[in-house]
């Protein structure tokens, strides 16, 4: 159980239910090959000549084993398919829930693209190979067992003639595990490349038109698709060199059953019937497994779906406590060191603290590390040493989720929904009524422009607010801060890039948020530095105050 959960990224009702699947599947298998059996017993009556009074036996044994049939197909089929499309909404909801807990430096190495096909594509992969491979090569290769080791009580020698090309075909197709690898991973990485450059160039086509860029981007578009497409012919090509000679091996057992045969025959150590039996169970006992090597090829290439959906499932998660146990608001960074993923240090024993009630801005070289120091604060990352608290309390200690209850967050780029205006500042209290709502939106002067929207609060916004301009945009996520109301925040100078009467609208409406809360804001412009109570200038990883 242990061992299919971590292969094949299954919950523990998953596994179960595979477990349940594989074991009908054997019991499907097995009754697929009982005519032989009815069969047997038909051939020795009539060369006995005692057909006649046994009309019954075979109109029974006709009979039960249709029920047989019926039975063992609808419990393989609601096994094997229904409990699969459980386990798939199951995984989805679970590397949905997963990722909520993840630190912000893993999404710092995987773009949305990348996420968006393990989500969907090597889900879907790992769905359709529970529901249609795995539980049926496992039923096979357990029944095939079962009937090899029962025609060995028969007669070793014909038992052996049968049964030598299966073992061998597996291994065929085992072999082919670091080739399809290979294959598979190239095919990945091919597919994440293609969907990054259709997805850039749906989000920039109106750049691409007002610079004539179209037919250019699109030559490389086509030449993304293209070597998915050679990709993928080479993945049929590795799979399918290793299964057809493995099929082809698998006919070589009705030769050596026949060959082997005629000789124990001649020499009077096997009856004709049971030469007969030998030969109706080889053109029977290869058809389950025939399939099933392609589907063993199917599963082995499996490989690097599981890889990419346990990098997220097995990835360190960021815990820690949910009860807060703050005194205060103020923000201390004790002796902080950090990097990225690179090794190279941003940040080299930072230590100052941002007291409640005052605004301490961050001043420094483009790239010094200031916006890293604020994603710190709120544990968007988790230090290499060194220790932030809040009121006293490690950060590194509080659950994220429970930690963000602290913070409003205003930054200069501002994420918004295809929803309405209404439910887009709702974001910042999921809980609050459509007055508080609107009362929030009139403190960060965003309701005379709402009004003027075609459905007002109810309007559409389009995706990332498409249809608000960036003052518009901006004051929305002011909006949500006023109503979460919480004590710290932190700005990213949010008015820096926009026209004079926006960023004098943004200033007021910030100038009133901000009021005895922790404030630390990333300063851009000087008018923002004249304001702050305490400066912190970054540079070269090193932290200075001044007032």
């Amino acid at each position: 159980m242990a061992t299919l959960k971590q292969k094949y990224a299954l919950s523990d009702e998953g596994a179960r239910s595979m477990v349940i699947a594989s074991t009908a599947n054997v019991f499907y298998n097995l009754a697929l090959f009982s005519p032989v059996v009815l069969l047997w017993f038909l051939i020795q009556d009539i060369m006995g000549g005692t057909l006649g009074g046994r009309a019954s036996f075979y109109l029974t044994g006709i009979c039960i084993w249709l029920v047989l049939m019926i039975v063992t197909t609808v419990i393989q089929y609601n096994t094997c398919y229904f409990s699969t499309y459980r386990e798939s909404g199951i995984r989805r909801v679970t590397l949905a829930e997963k990722l909520r807990k993840l630190p912000l430096s893993f999404f710092a190495k995987k773009d949305s693209a990348d996420l968006t096909s393990t989500l969907m594509d090597d889900a879907a992969s790992i769905e359709q190979a529970s529901s249609h491979f795995i539980p049926q090569l496992i039923g096979s290769i357990i029944s095939t067992c079962i009937l090899a080791v029962c025609l060995f009580f028969i007669n070793w020698k014909m038992a052996l003639a049968v049964v030598w090309v299966l073992p061998l075909s597996m291994l065929i197709v085992a072999f082919s595990r670091k080739v399809q690898y290979k294959l598979g991973k190239r095919k990945s990485a091919a597919a994440v490349e293609m969907t990054e450059k259709i997805q850039e160039c749906l989000e920039t086509v109106r750049d691409l038109r007002q610079n004539n860029a179209q037919q250019s981007y699109f030559k490389e578009i086509k030449a993304k698709i293209h070597e998915v497409e050679k990709r993928m012919l080479w993945n049929e090509l590795g799979t399918g060199l290793f299964v057809c000679n493995a099929e082809m091996l698998l006919k070589f057992g009705i030769a050596t059953t026949a060959l082997v045969g005629a000789m124990l025959l001649r020499s009077g150590e096997l009856g004709l019937l049971e030469f007969f039996l030998f030969l109706l169970i080889a053109s029977r006992i290869y058809d389950p497994l025939v399939t099933s090597l392609e589907h063993f090829a199917a599963i082995i290439a499996l490989d690097v779906n599981c890889e990419r959906l346990n990098e997220i499932l097995l990835h360190k998660e960021q815990t820690g406590t949910e009860e807060l146990k703050v005194n205060g608001g103020d923000i201390e960074f004790q002796n902080v060191t950090f990097s990225y993923q690179d090794g190279k240090k941003i940040l080299d024993g930072v230590s100052f603290t941002a007291k409640q009630g005052e605004v301490t801005a961050l001043i420094g070289p483009s790239g010094s590390g200031k916006t890293t120091v604020s994603r710190l604060a709120a544990r968007f990352w988790d230090v290499d040493s060194g220790r932030i608290t809040v009121g006293g309390q490690d950060i590194s200690k509080i659950d994220p989720e429970t930690l963000m209850n602290l913070y409003s967050i205003v930054f200069q780029d501002v994420t918004l929904f295809n929803n309405t205006v209404l439910e887009n500042i709702r974001i910042g209290d999921k809980d609050a009524t459509d007055e508080q709502v609107m009362q929030a939106a009139a403190l960060a002067n965003c309701t005379e422009f709402v009004e003027n929207l075609p459905d007002k609060w109810q309007t559409v916004i389009g995706e990332n607010g498409k249809k608000l301009s960036g003052g518009e945009r901006q004051r929305i996520s002011i909006a949500r801060a006023f109503l979460k109301n919480a004590p710290i925040i932190l700005l990213d100078e949010a008015s820096a890039s926009l026209d004079v009467e926006n960023e004098t609208l943004i200033q007021q409406s910030i100038s009133k948020l901000i009021k005895g809360k922790t404030v630390l804001v990333i300063a851009h412009r000087m008018r923002t530095v004249a304001g702050a109570d305490k400066i912190i200038t970054i540079k070269d990883g090193k932290a200075s105050v001044g007032k």
